[in-house]
Formats: structure tokens, sequence, C-alpha cells
């Protein structure tokens, strides 16, 4: 594979109803040369098994590959077209085991290191919320203690449930137990409640995370947040997108919607500030394609997507 051929297929010379599906219609990277001349990897994480409520997230990798058919290189905001300044391509799905989550979270670390260690920065496509453990750990032993931006309707500081310490609510606190985390450096945005109690909210501030609320967005204006943003220090830095950020009525196909979130509009905006931060892994999550009916939500999670790629540093650094 030659850099001339990170390329999308044409949708004015092959319709986007056909043709094999991959991300954003881009070349299937399966050779070590692949991955050596990409800068960029979207890679599946087709695991659900840390749900608590609606399962489904095993079906989003699929789902978001069919609909992202529909995705452009484009991006207006910041005059650039994202498949001409970067090599990005679809590195399939990681081989996740259904019954065994510590063993899924190991594989999904082996092969985002994988990707770091070929210099080529993992975009995830989830897959519940404990995926995240996996690709973090990976971020962590490669660049040491990461800085994190987390869009979320909950904080996933939680206990653990039925016995199981591991569950899509805890990545956050596991996180910071380990000591993934830069103090001061971790901005969690779209929080609301209602909550189990009050530790719902003050166990991630008393580990020292920013934590804004979407009445926080809404009373304090968006300006302030993308300060927030801004403010978050030097070092790599973790973009972790739960699609329960969204209100349920743009994102109704997730495991644990909450209403009164965010709009599309809002976290697209809200993306866009972390332009300059040294992104070198992100995610996008809690895609159910089960009670995403009409497929909108999925849609969503392409344009977070799109986002994403906007804002990637090498991108980045030819137009800030």
């Amino acid at each position: 594979m030659t850099s001339s051929d990170f390329k999308q297929l044409d949708g004015r010379i092959f319709p986007r109803f056909a043709g094999i599906r991959t991300f954003f219609r881009l070349p299937l990277l399966q050779t070590e040369n692949d991955f050596e001349k990409a800068d960029v990897a979207i890679l599946g994480a087709p695991f659900d098994g840390g749900t608590s409520f609606r399962p489904g997230a095993r079906f989003a990798p699929e789902h978001i590959r069919s609909m992202s058919a529909l995705g452009r290189g484009y991006h207006p905001h910041h005059d650039v077209h994202v498949f001409h300044k970067l090599k990005v391509g679809d590195a399939g799905d990681v081989s996740i085991v259904p019954q065994d989550i510590a063993k899924t979270h190991t594989q999904i670390k082996e092969h985002v290191a994988f990707l770091l260690n070929h210099k080529c920065l993992p975009l995830i496509v989830g897959g519940d919320h404990s995926t995240t453990i996996g690709s973090m750990q990976a971020v962590f032993e490669h660049y040491g203690p990461m800085g994190v931006v987390h869009f979320d309707a909950h904080t996933d500081t939680y206990p653990p449930a039925w016995g199981c310490d591991i569950h899509h609510g805890t990545f956050m606190r596991l996180g910071h137990e380990r000591g993934w985390f830069r103090p001061n450096d971790v901005l969690q945005i779209g929080i609301r409640g209602p909550f189990s109690s009050e530790n719902d909210l003050k166990v991630p501030v008393d580990f020292g995370f920013n934590v804004v609320t979407v009445d926080d967005v809404r009373l304090s204006g968006l300006e302030t947040v993308k300060e927030k943003i801004k403010a978050i220090g030097n070092g790599p830095v973790y973009l972790s997108f739960d699609i329960d950020c969204l209100d349920p009525a743009y994102a109704p196909g997730t495991g644990t919607p909450v209403p009164g979130g965010l709009n599309s509009w809002e976290a697209f905006q809200l993306i866009r500030a972390m332009a300059g931060l040294e992104i070198v892994a992100a995610d996008m999550v809690e895609v159910s394609p089960p009670y995403d009916v009409s497929g909108i939500t999925s849609l969503a999670a392409v344009s977070v997507l799109s986002e994403m790629l906007a804002v990637i540093p090498k991108q980045c650094s030819s137009y800030l």
C-alpha cells in the first residue's frame, strides 16, 4: 500500500450503498507495511460483556462502518480535508472473547499497543465503555500518565457491582487507582443525574477530576467549557466519547440513556476545542444498534469520529 492508496471510494463513481463496508470507505489495513504507512487506524472493539443494562454494543463497529458510507472528508470549521492530510485506514476488529472480559481487555491492549508501536494513532470504536480499560492501559504503558477528556452522562468512577470490579462504569476509577492519569488533567463533560447517591459526583471530584455537568454547559456557556479543555496541560491526552453524553433525542441507541444531555452541535463544538492538544488515542463507545432502529445514533457516532479526526495533532499542526 502506498501513500496514494489512503483515500475513500468516490461516491460519485461507486455508489455509497454498494461495496464492502469499511470505516469511511477507506482501505483495510492488513500488512505490516500498511500499518507502518498509516497515520491513524480505526479499530473495532465489538464487546459488550461489561454492560449493566441494555446490551448490543457488540454490534456497533459493524453498524457504524455501514453508516460511515455517508462520511465525507472535508471539515469546513478547520478548512481541511482530513483524508488528504492524514493516511487513515480501517484496522479491522479486535478478536474479542465474549465470555471473558479480562481476556478481551488484554487483547484490546495488545492490539492498541501494536498500533502505537507502529506510530499509528488508534481510534477505537466500541463496544461498551469497559473496552477503554484495555486501550488506556496500552496508552499508559507506551506514553506514561495521560490527560483525559471524557464525554459521558456518567462519571464511570463507580464501585464494583455484583461482586465484579470491572464493568462499563469503572474505567475512570480504575485508571485513577492505577496511576494512569496526570493529576488535574482529567475533564469530564456532559455528566448529569439523577444519581444513586451524592458519591456519584463526590468521588470524581475527590479524585481531582474536573466534572462539567450539562447544567454547567448550559448555564456557563460553551466558551467557558472550551477554556477548560484548552487549559489541559502539555503531554499525551486520551479522548473518550460515550455516545450517551448526547440526549436520547439525538442518540437513543445506547446502553444507559439519560434524558437532558448535550445536543449533537454542542458536542461537536467542544470536540473542536481540542485542536492543539496532544491527542494520542481516542475512542467512541456505547452505541447499541438494536435500540437504534432509525440509525440516528450510529450516524451521530460517524460525525463524532469525523470531528475527532479533524483535531488530531499530525493534521492540526499544518493549519493551527
